[in-house]
């Protein structure tokens, strides 16, 4: 701790004096706050992935059928290809209703400390099954999931090829355990940040070098750090100044919702901001689609600091590097429906 004390001052005395910066003393302290995102996906506790599951979570992922109007499937609002989201405020569900808060990206999210904007689900096996059977999104219930998909007859030996051994496969847990190993693996490695990391001086330019200082030294470190650079713990959103009510509306008091705990009203989990230049809207209320605005709002809202017009081009600069390899996904061919197969309902 004394030592990135050291480096931090260091570091802020250079930017102070308009002198270059050592840039291994802010390559040290970065290390020390960010982790490289890996290139392998990690494991899921107690969900083993297998090539069978992978195949059978990306068809289920992609399978608007899953919907009760055959129309929506988990793709519609994370979309493989745009950087895990739907670039809407608030994404269209079941007969043409919005929900109320803007679509995390998928992702990355394995890294998060928990799922949804107010961490309801501790992971992405609780996670997948939620849009299901909500009747904003995709209005089903977990009954008629397993119906659906035994209706669809090429669907029996892809779920015992996944889970071998199983008296009868087809069920809602197993539904979600494949989608969430699929969800997994939509992570995205070698950012320049994450080269950086690695020791590779030049894969950040300059202007986004002086970007990283800034984000570290005006406190957005102290909650968008880690692997994700966020997304490991929750803060109150207006923390020291409150934004307007279009973008955080009084209506909506994030975790307190879950909690019902007091402290927790306006409380949201922190967004990671990896592939941030990709995910406009943002915030949760996806009000903001000016990645400069946001990083103004949230000098005023969370630190109390008016960044100038420099220093949000520089942090914009840095959050630019966030960008990693992005997925790319082969789409399914899924099995047709039969005669028998239930219909959708409007």
């Amino acid at each position: 701790m004394y030592k990135m004390k050291v480096v931090s001052l260091i570091v802020m005395g250079c930017l102070a004096s308009g002198q270059a910066w050592p840039q291994t003393a802010l390559m040290k302290q970065a290390q020390g706050l960010f982790k490289p995102i890996p290139a392998v996906a990690p494991s899921l506790p107690g969900n083993a992935a297998t090539p069978a599951k992978l195949d059978l979570g990306k068809m289920l992922y992609f399978d608007p059928r899953l919907s009760q109007s055959h129309s929506i499937s988990c793709n519609s609002c994370h979309m493989v290809g745009m950087g895990g989201v739907d670039l809407q405020e608030t994404s269209l569900g079941h007969r043409w209703q919005h929900g109320g808060r803007n679509a995390p990206t998928v992702y990355n999210a394995v890294f998060d400390v928990a799922q949804f904007w107010d961490g309801r689900a501790k992971d992405l096996e609780q996670q997948a099954g939620g849009p299901l059977v909500n009747p904003v999104e995709m209005d089903t219930t977990e009954a008629h999931v397993v119906e659906q998909l035994k209706g669809i007859p090429g669907y029996a030996a892809v779920f015992a090829k996944a889970f071998p051994g199983a008296s009868d496969p087809i069920t809602f847990d197993n539904v979600r355990k494949a989608i969430a190993v699929f969800e997994a693996t939509l992570i995205t490695p070698n950012a320049p940040f994450d080269r950086y990391l690695r020791g590779n001086e030049k894969a950040l330019d300059a202007k986004q070098k002086e970007g990283l200082a800034i984000f570290i030294n005006k406190g957005c470190a102290a909650c968008h750090s880690g692997i994700n650079v966020g997304g490991g713990m929750y803060a109150p959103f207006g923390l020291v100044e409150r934004p307007g009510a279009d973008i955080l509306p009084p209506g909506d008091k994030g975790r307190f919702a879950v909690t019902k705990t007091v402290s927790d009203e306006y409380v949201f989990r922190v967004p990671s901001l990896r592939n941030i230049a990709l995910t406009a809207p943002y915030f949760h209320t996806g009000k903001v689609w000016d990645l400069r605005q946001a990083v103004a709002i949230m000098g005023s809202s969370q630190l109390g600091a008016n960044l100038s017009d420099a220093e949000v081009s520089q942090i914009e600069s840095f959050l630019g590097s966030l960008t990693g390899n992005q997925p790319r996904v082969t789409l399914p061919i899924l099995p047709p429906s039969v005669t028998t197969t239930p219909r959708p309902k409007p």
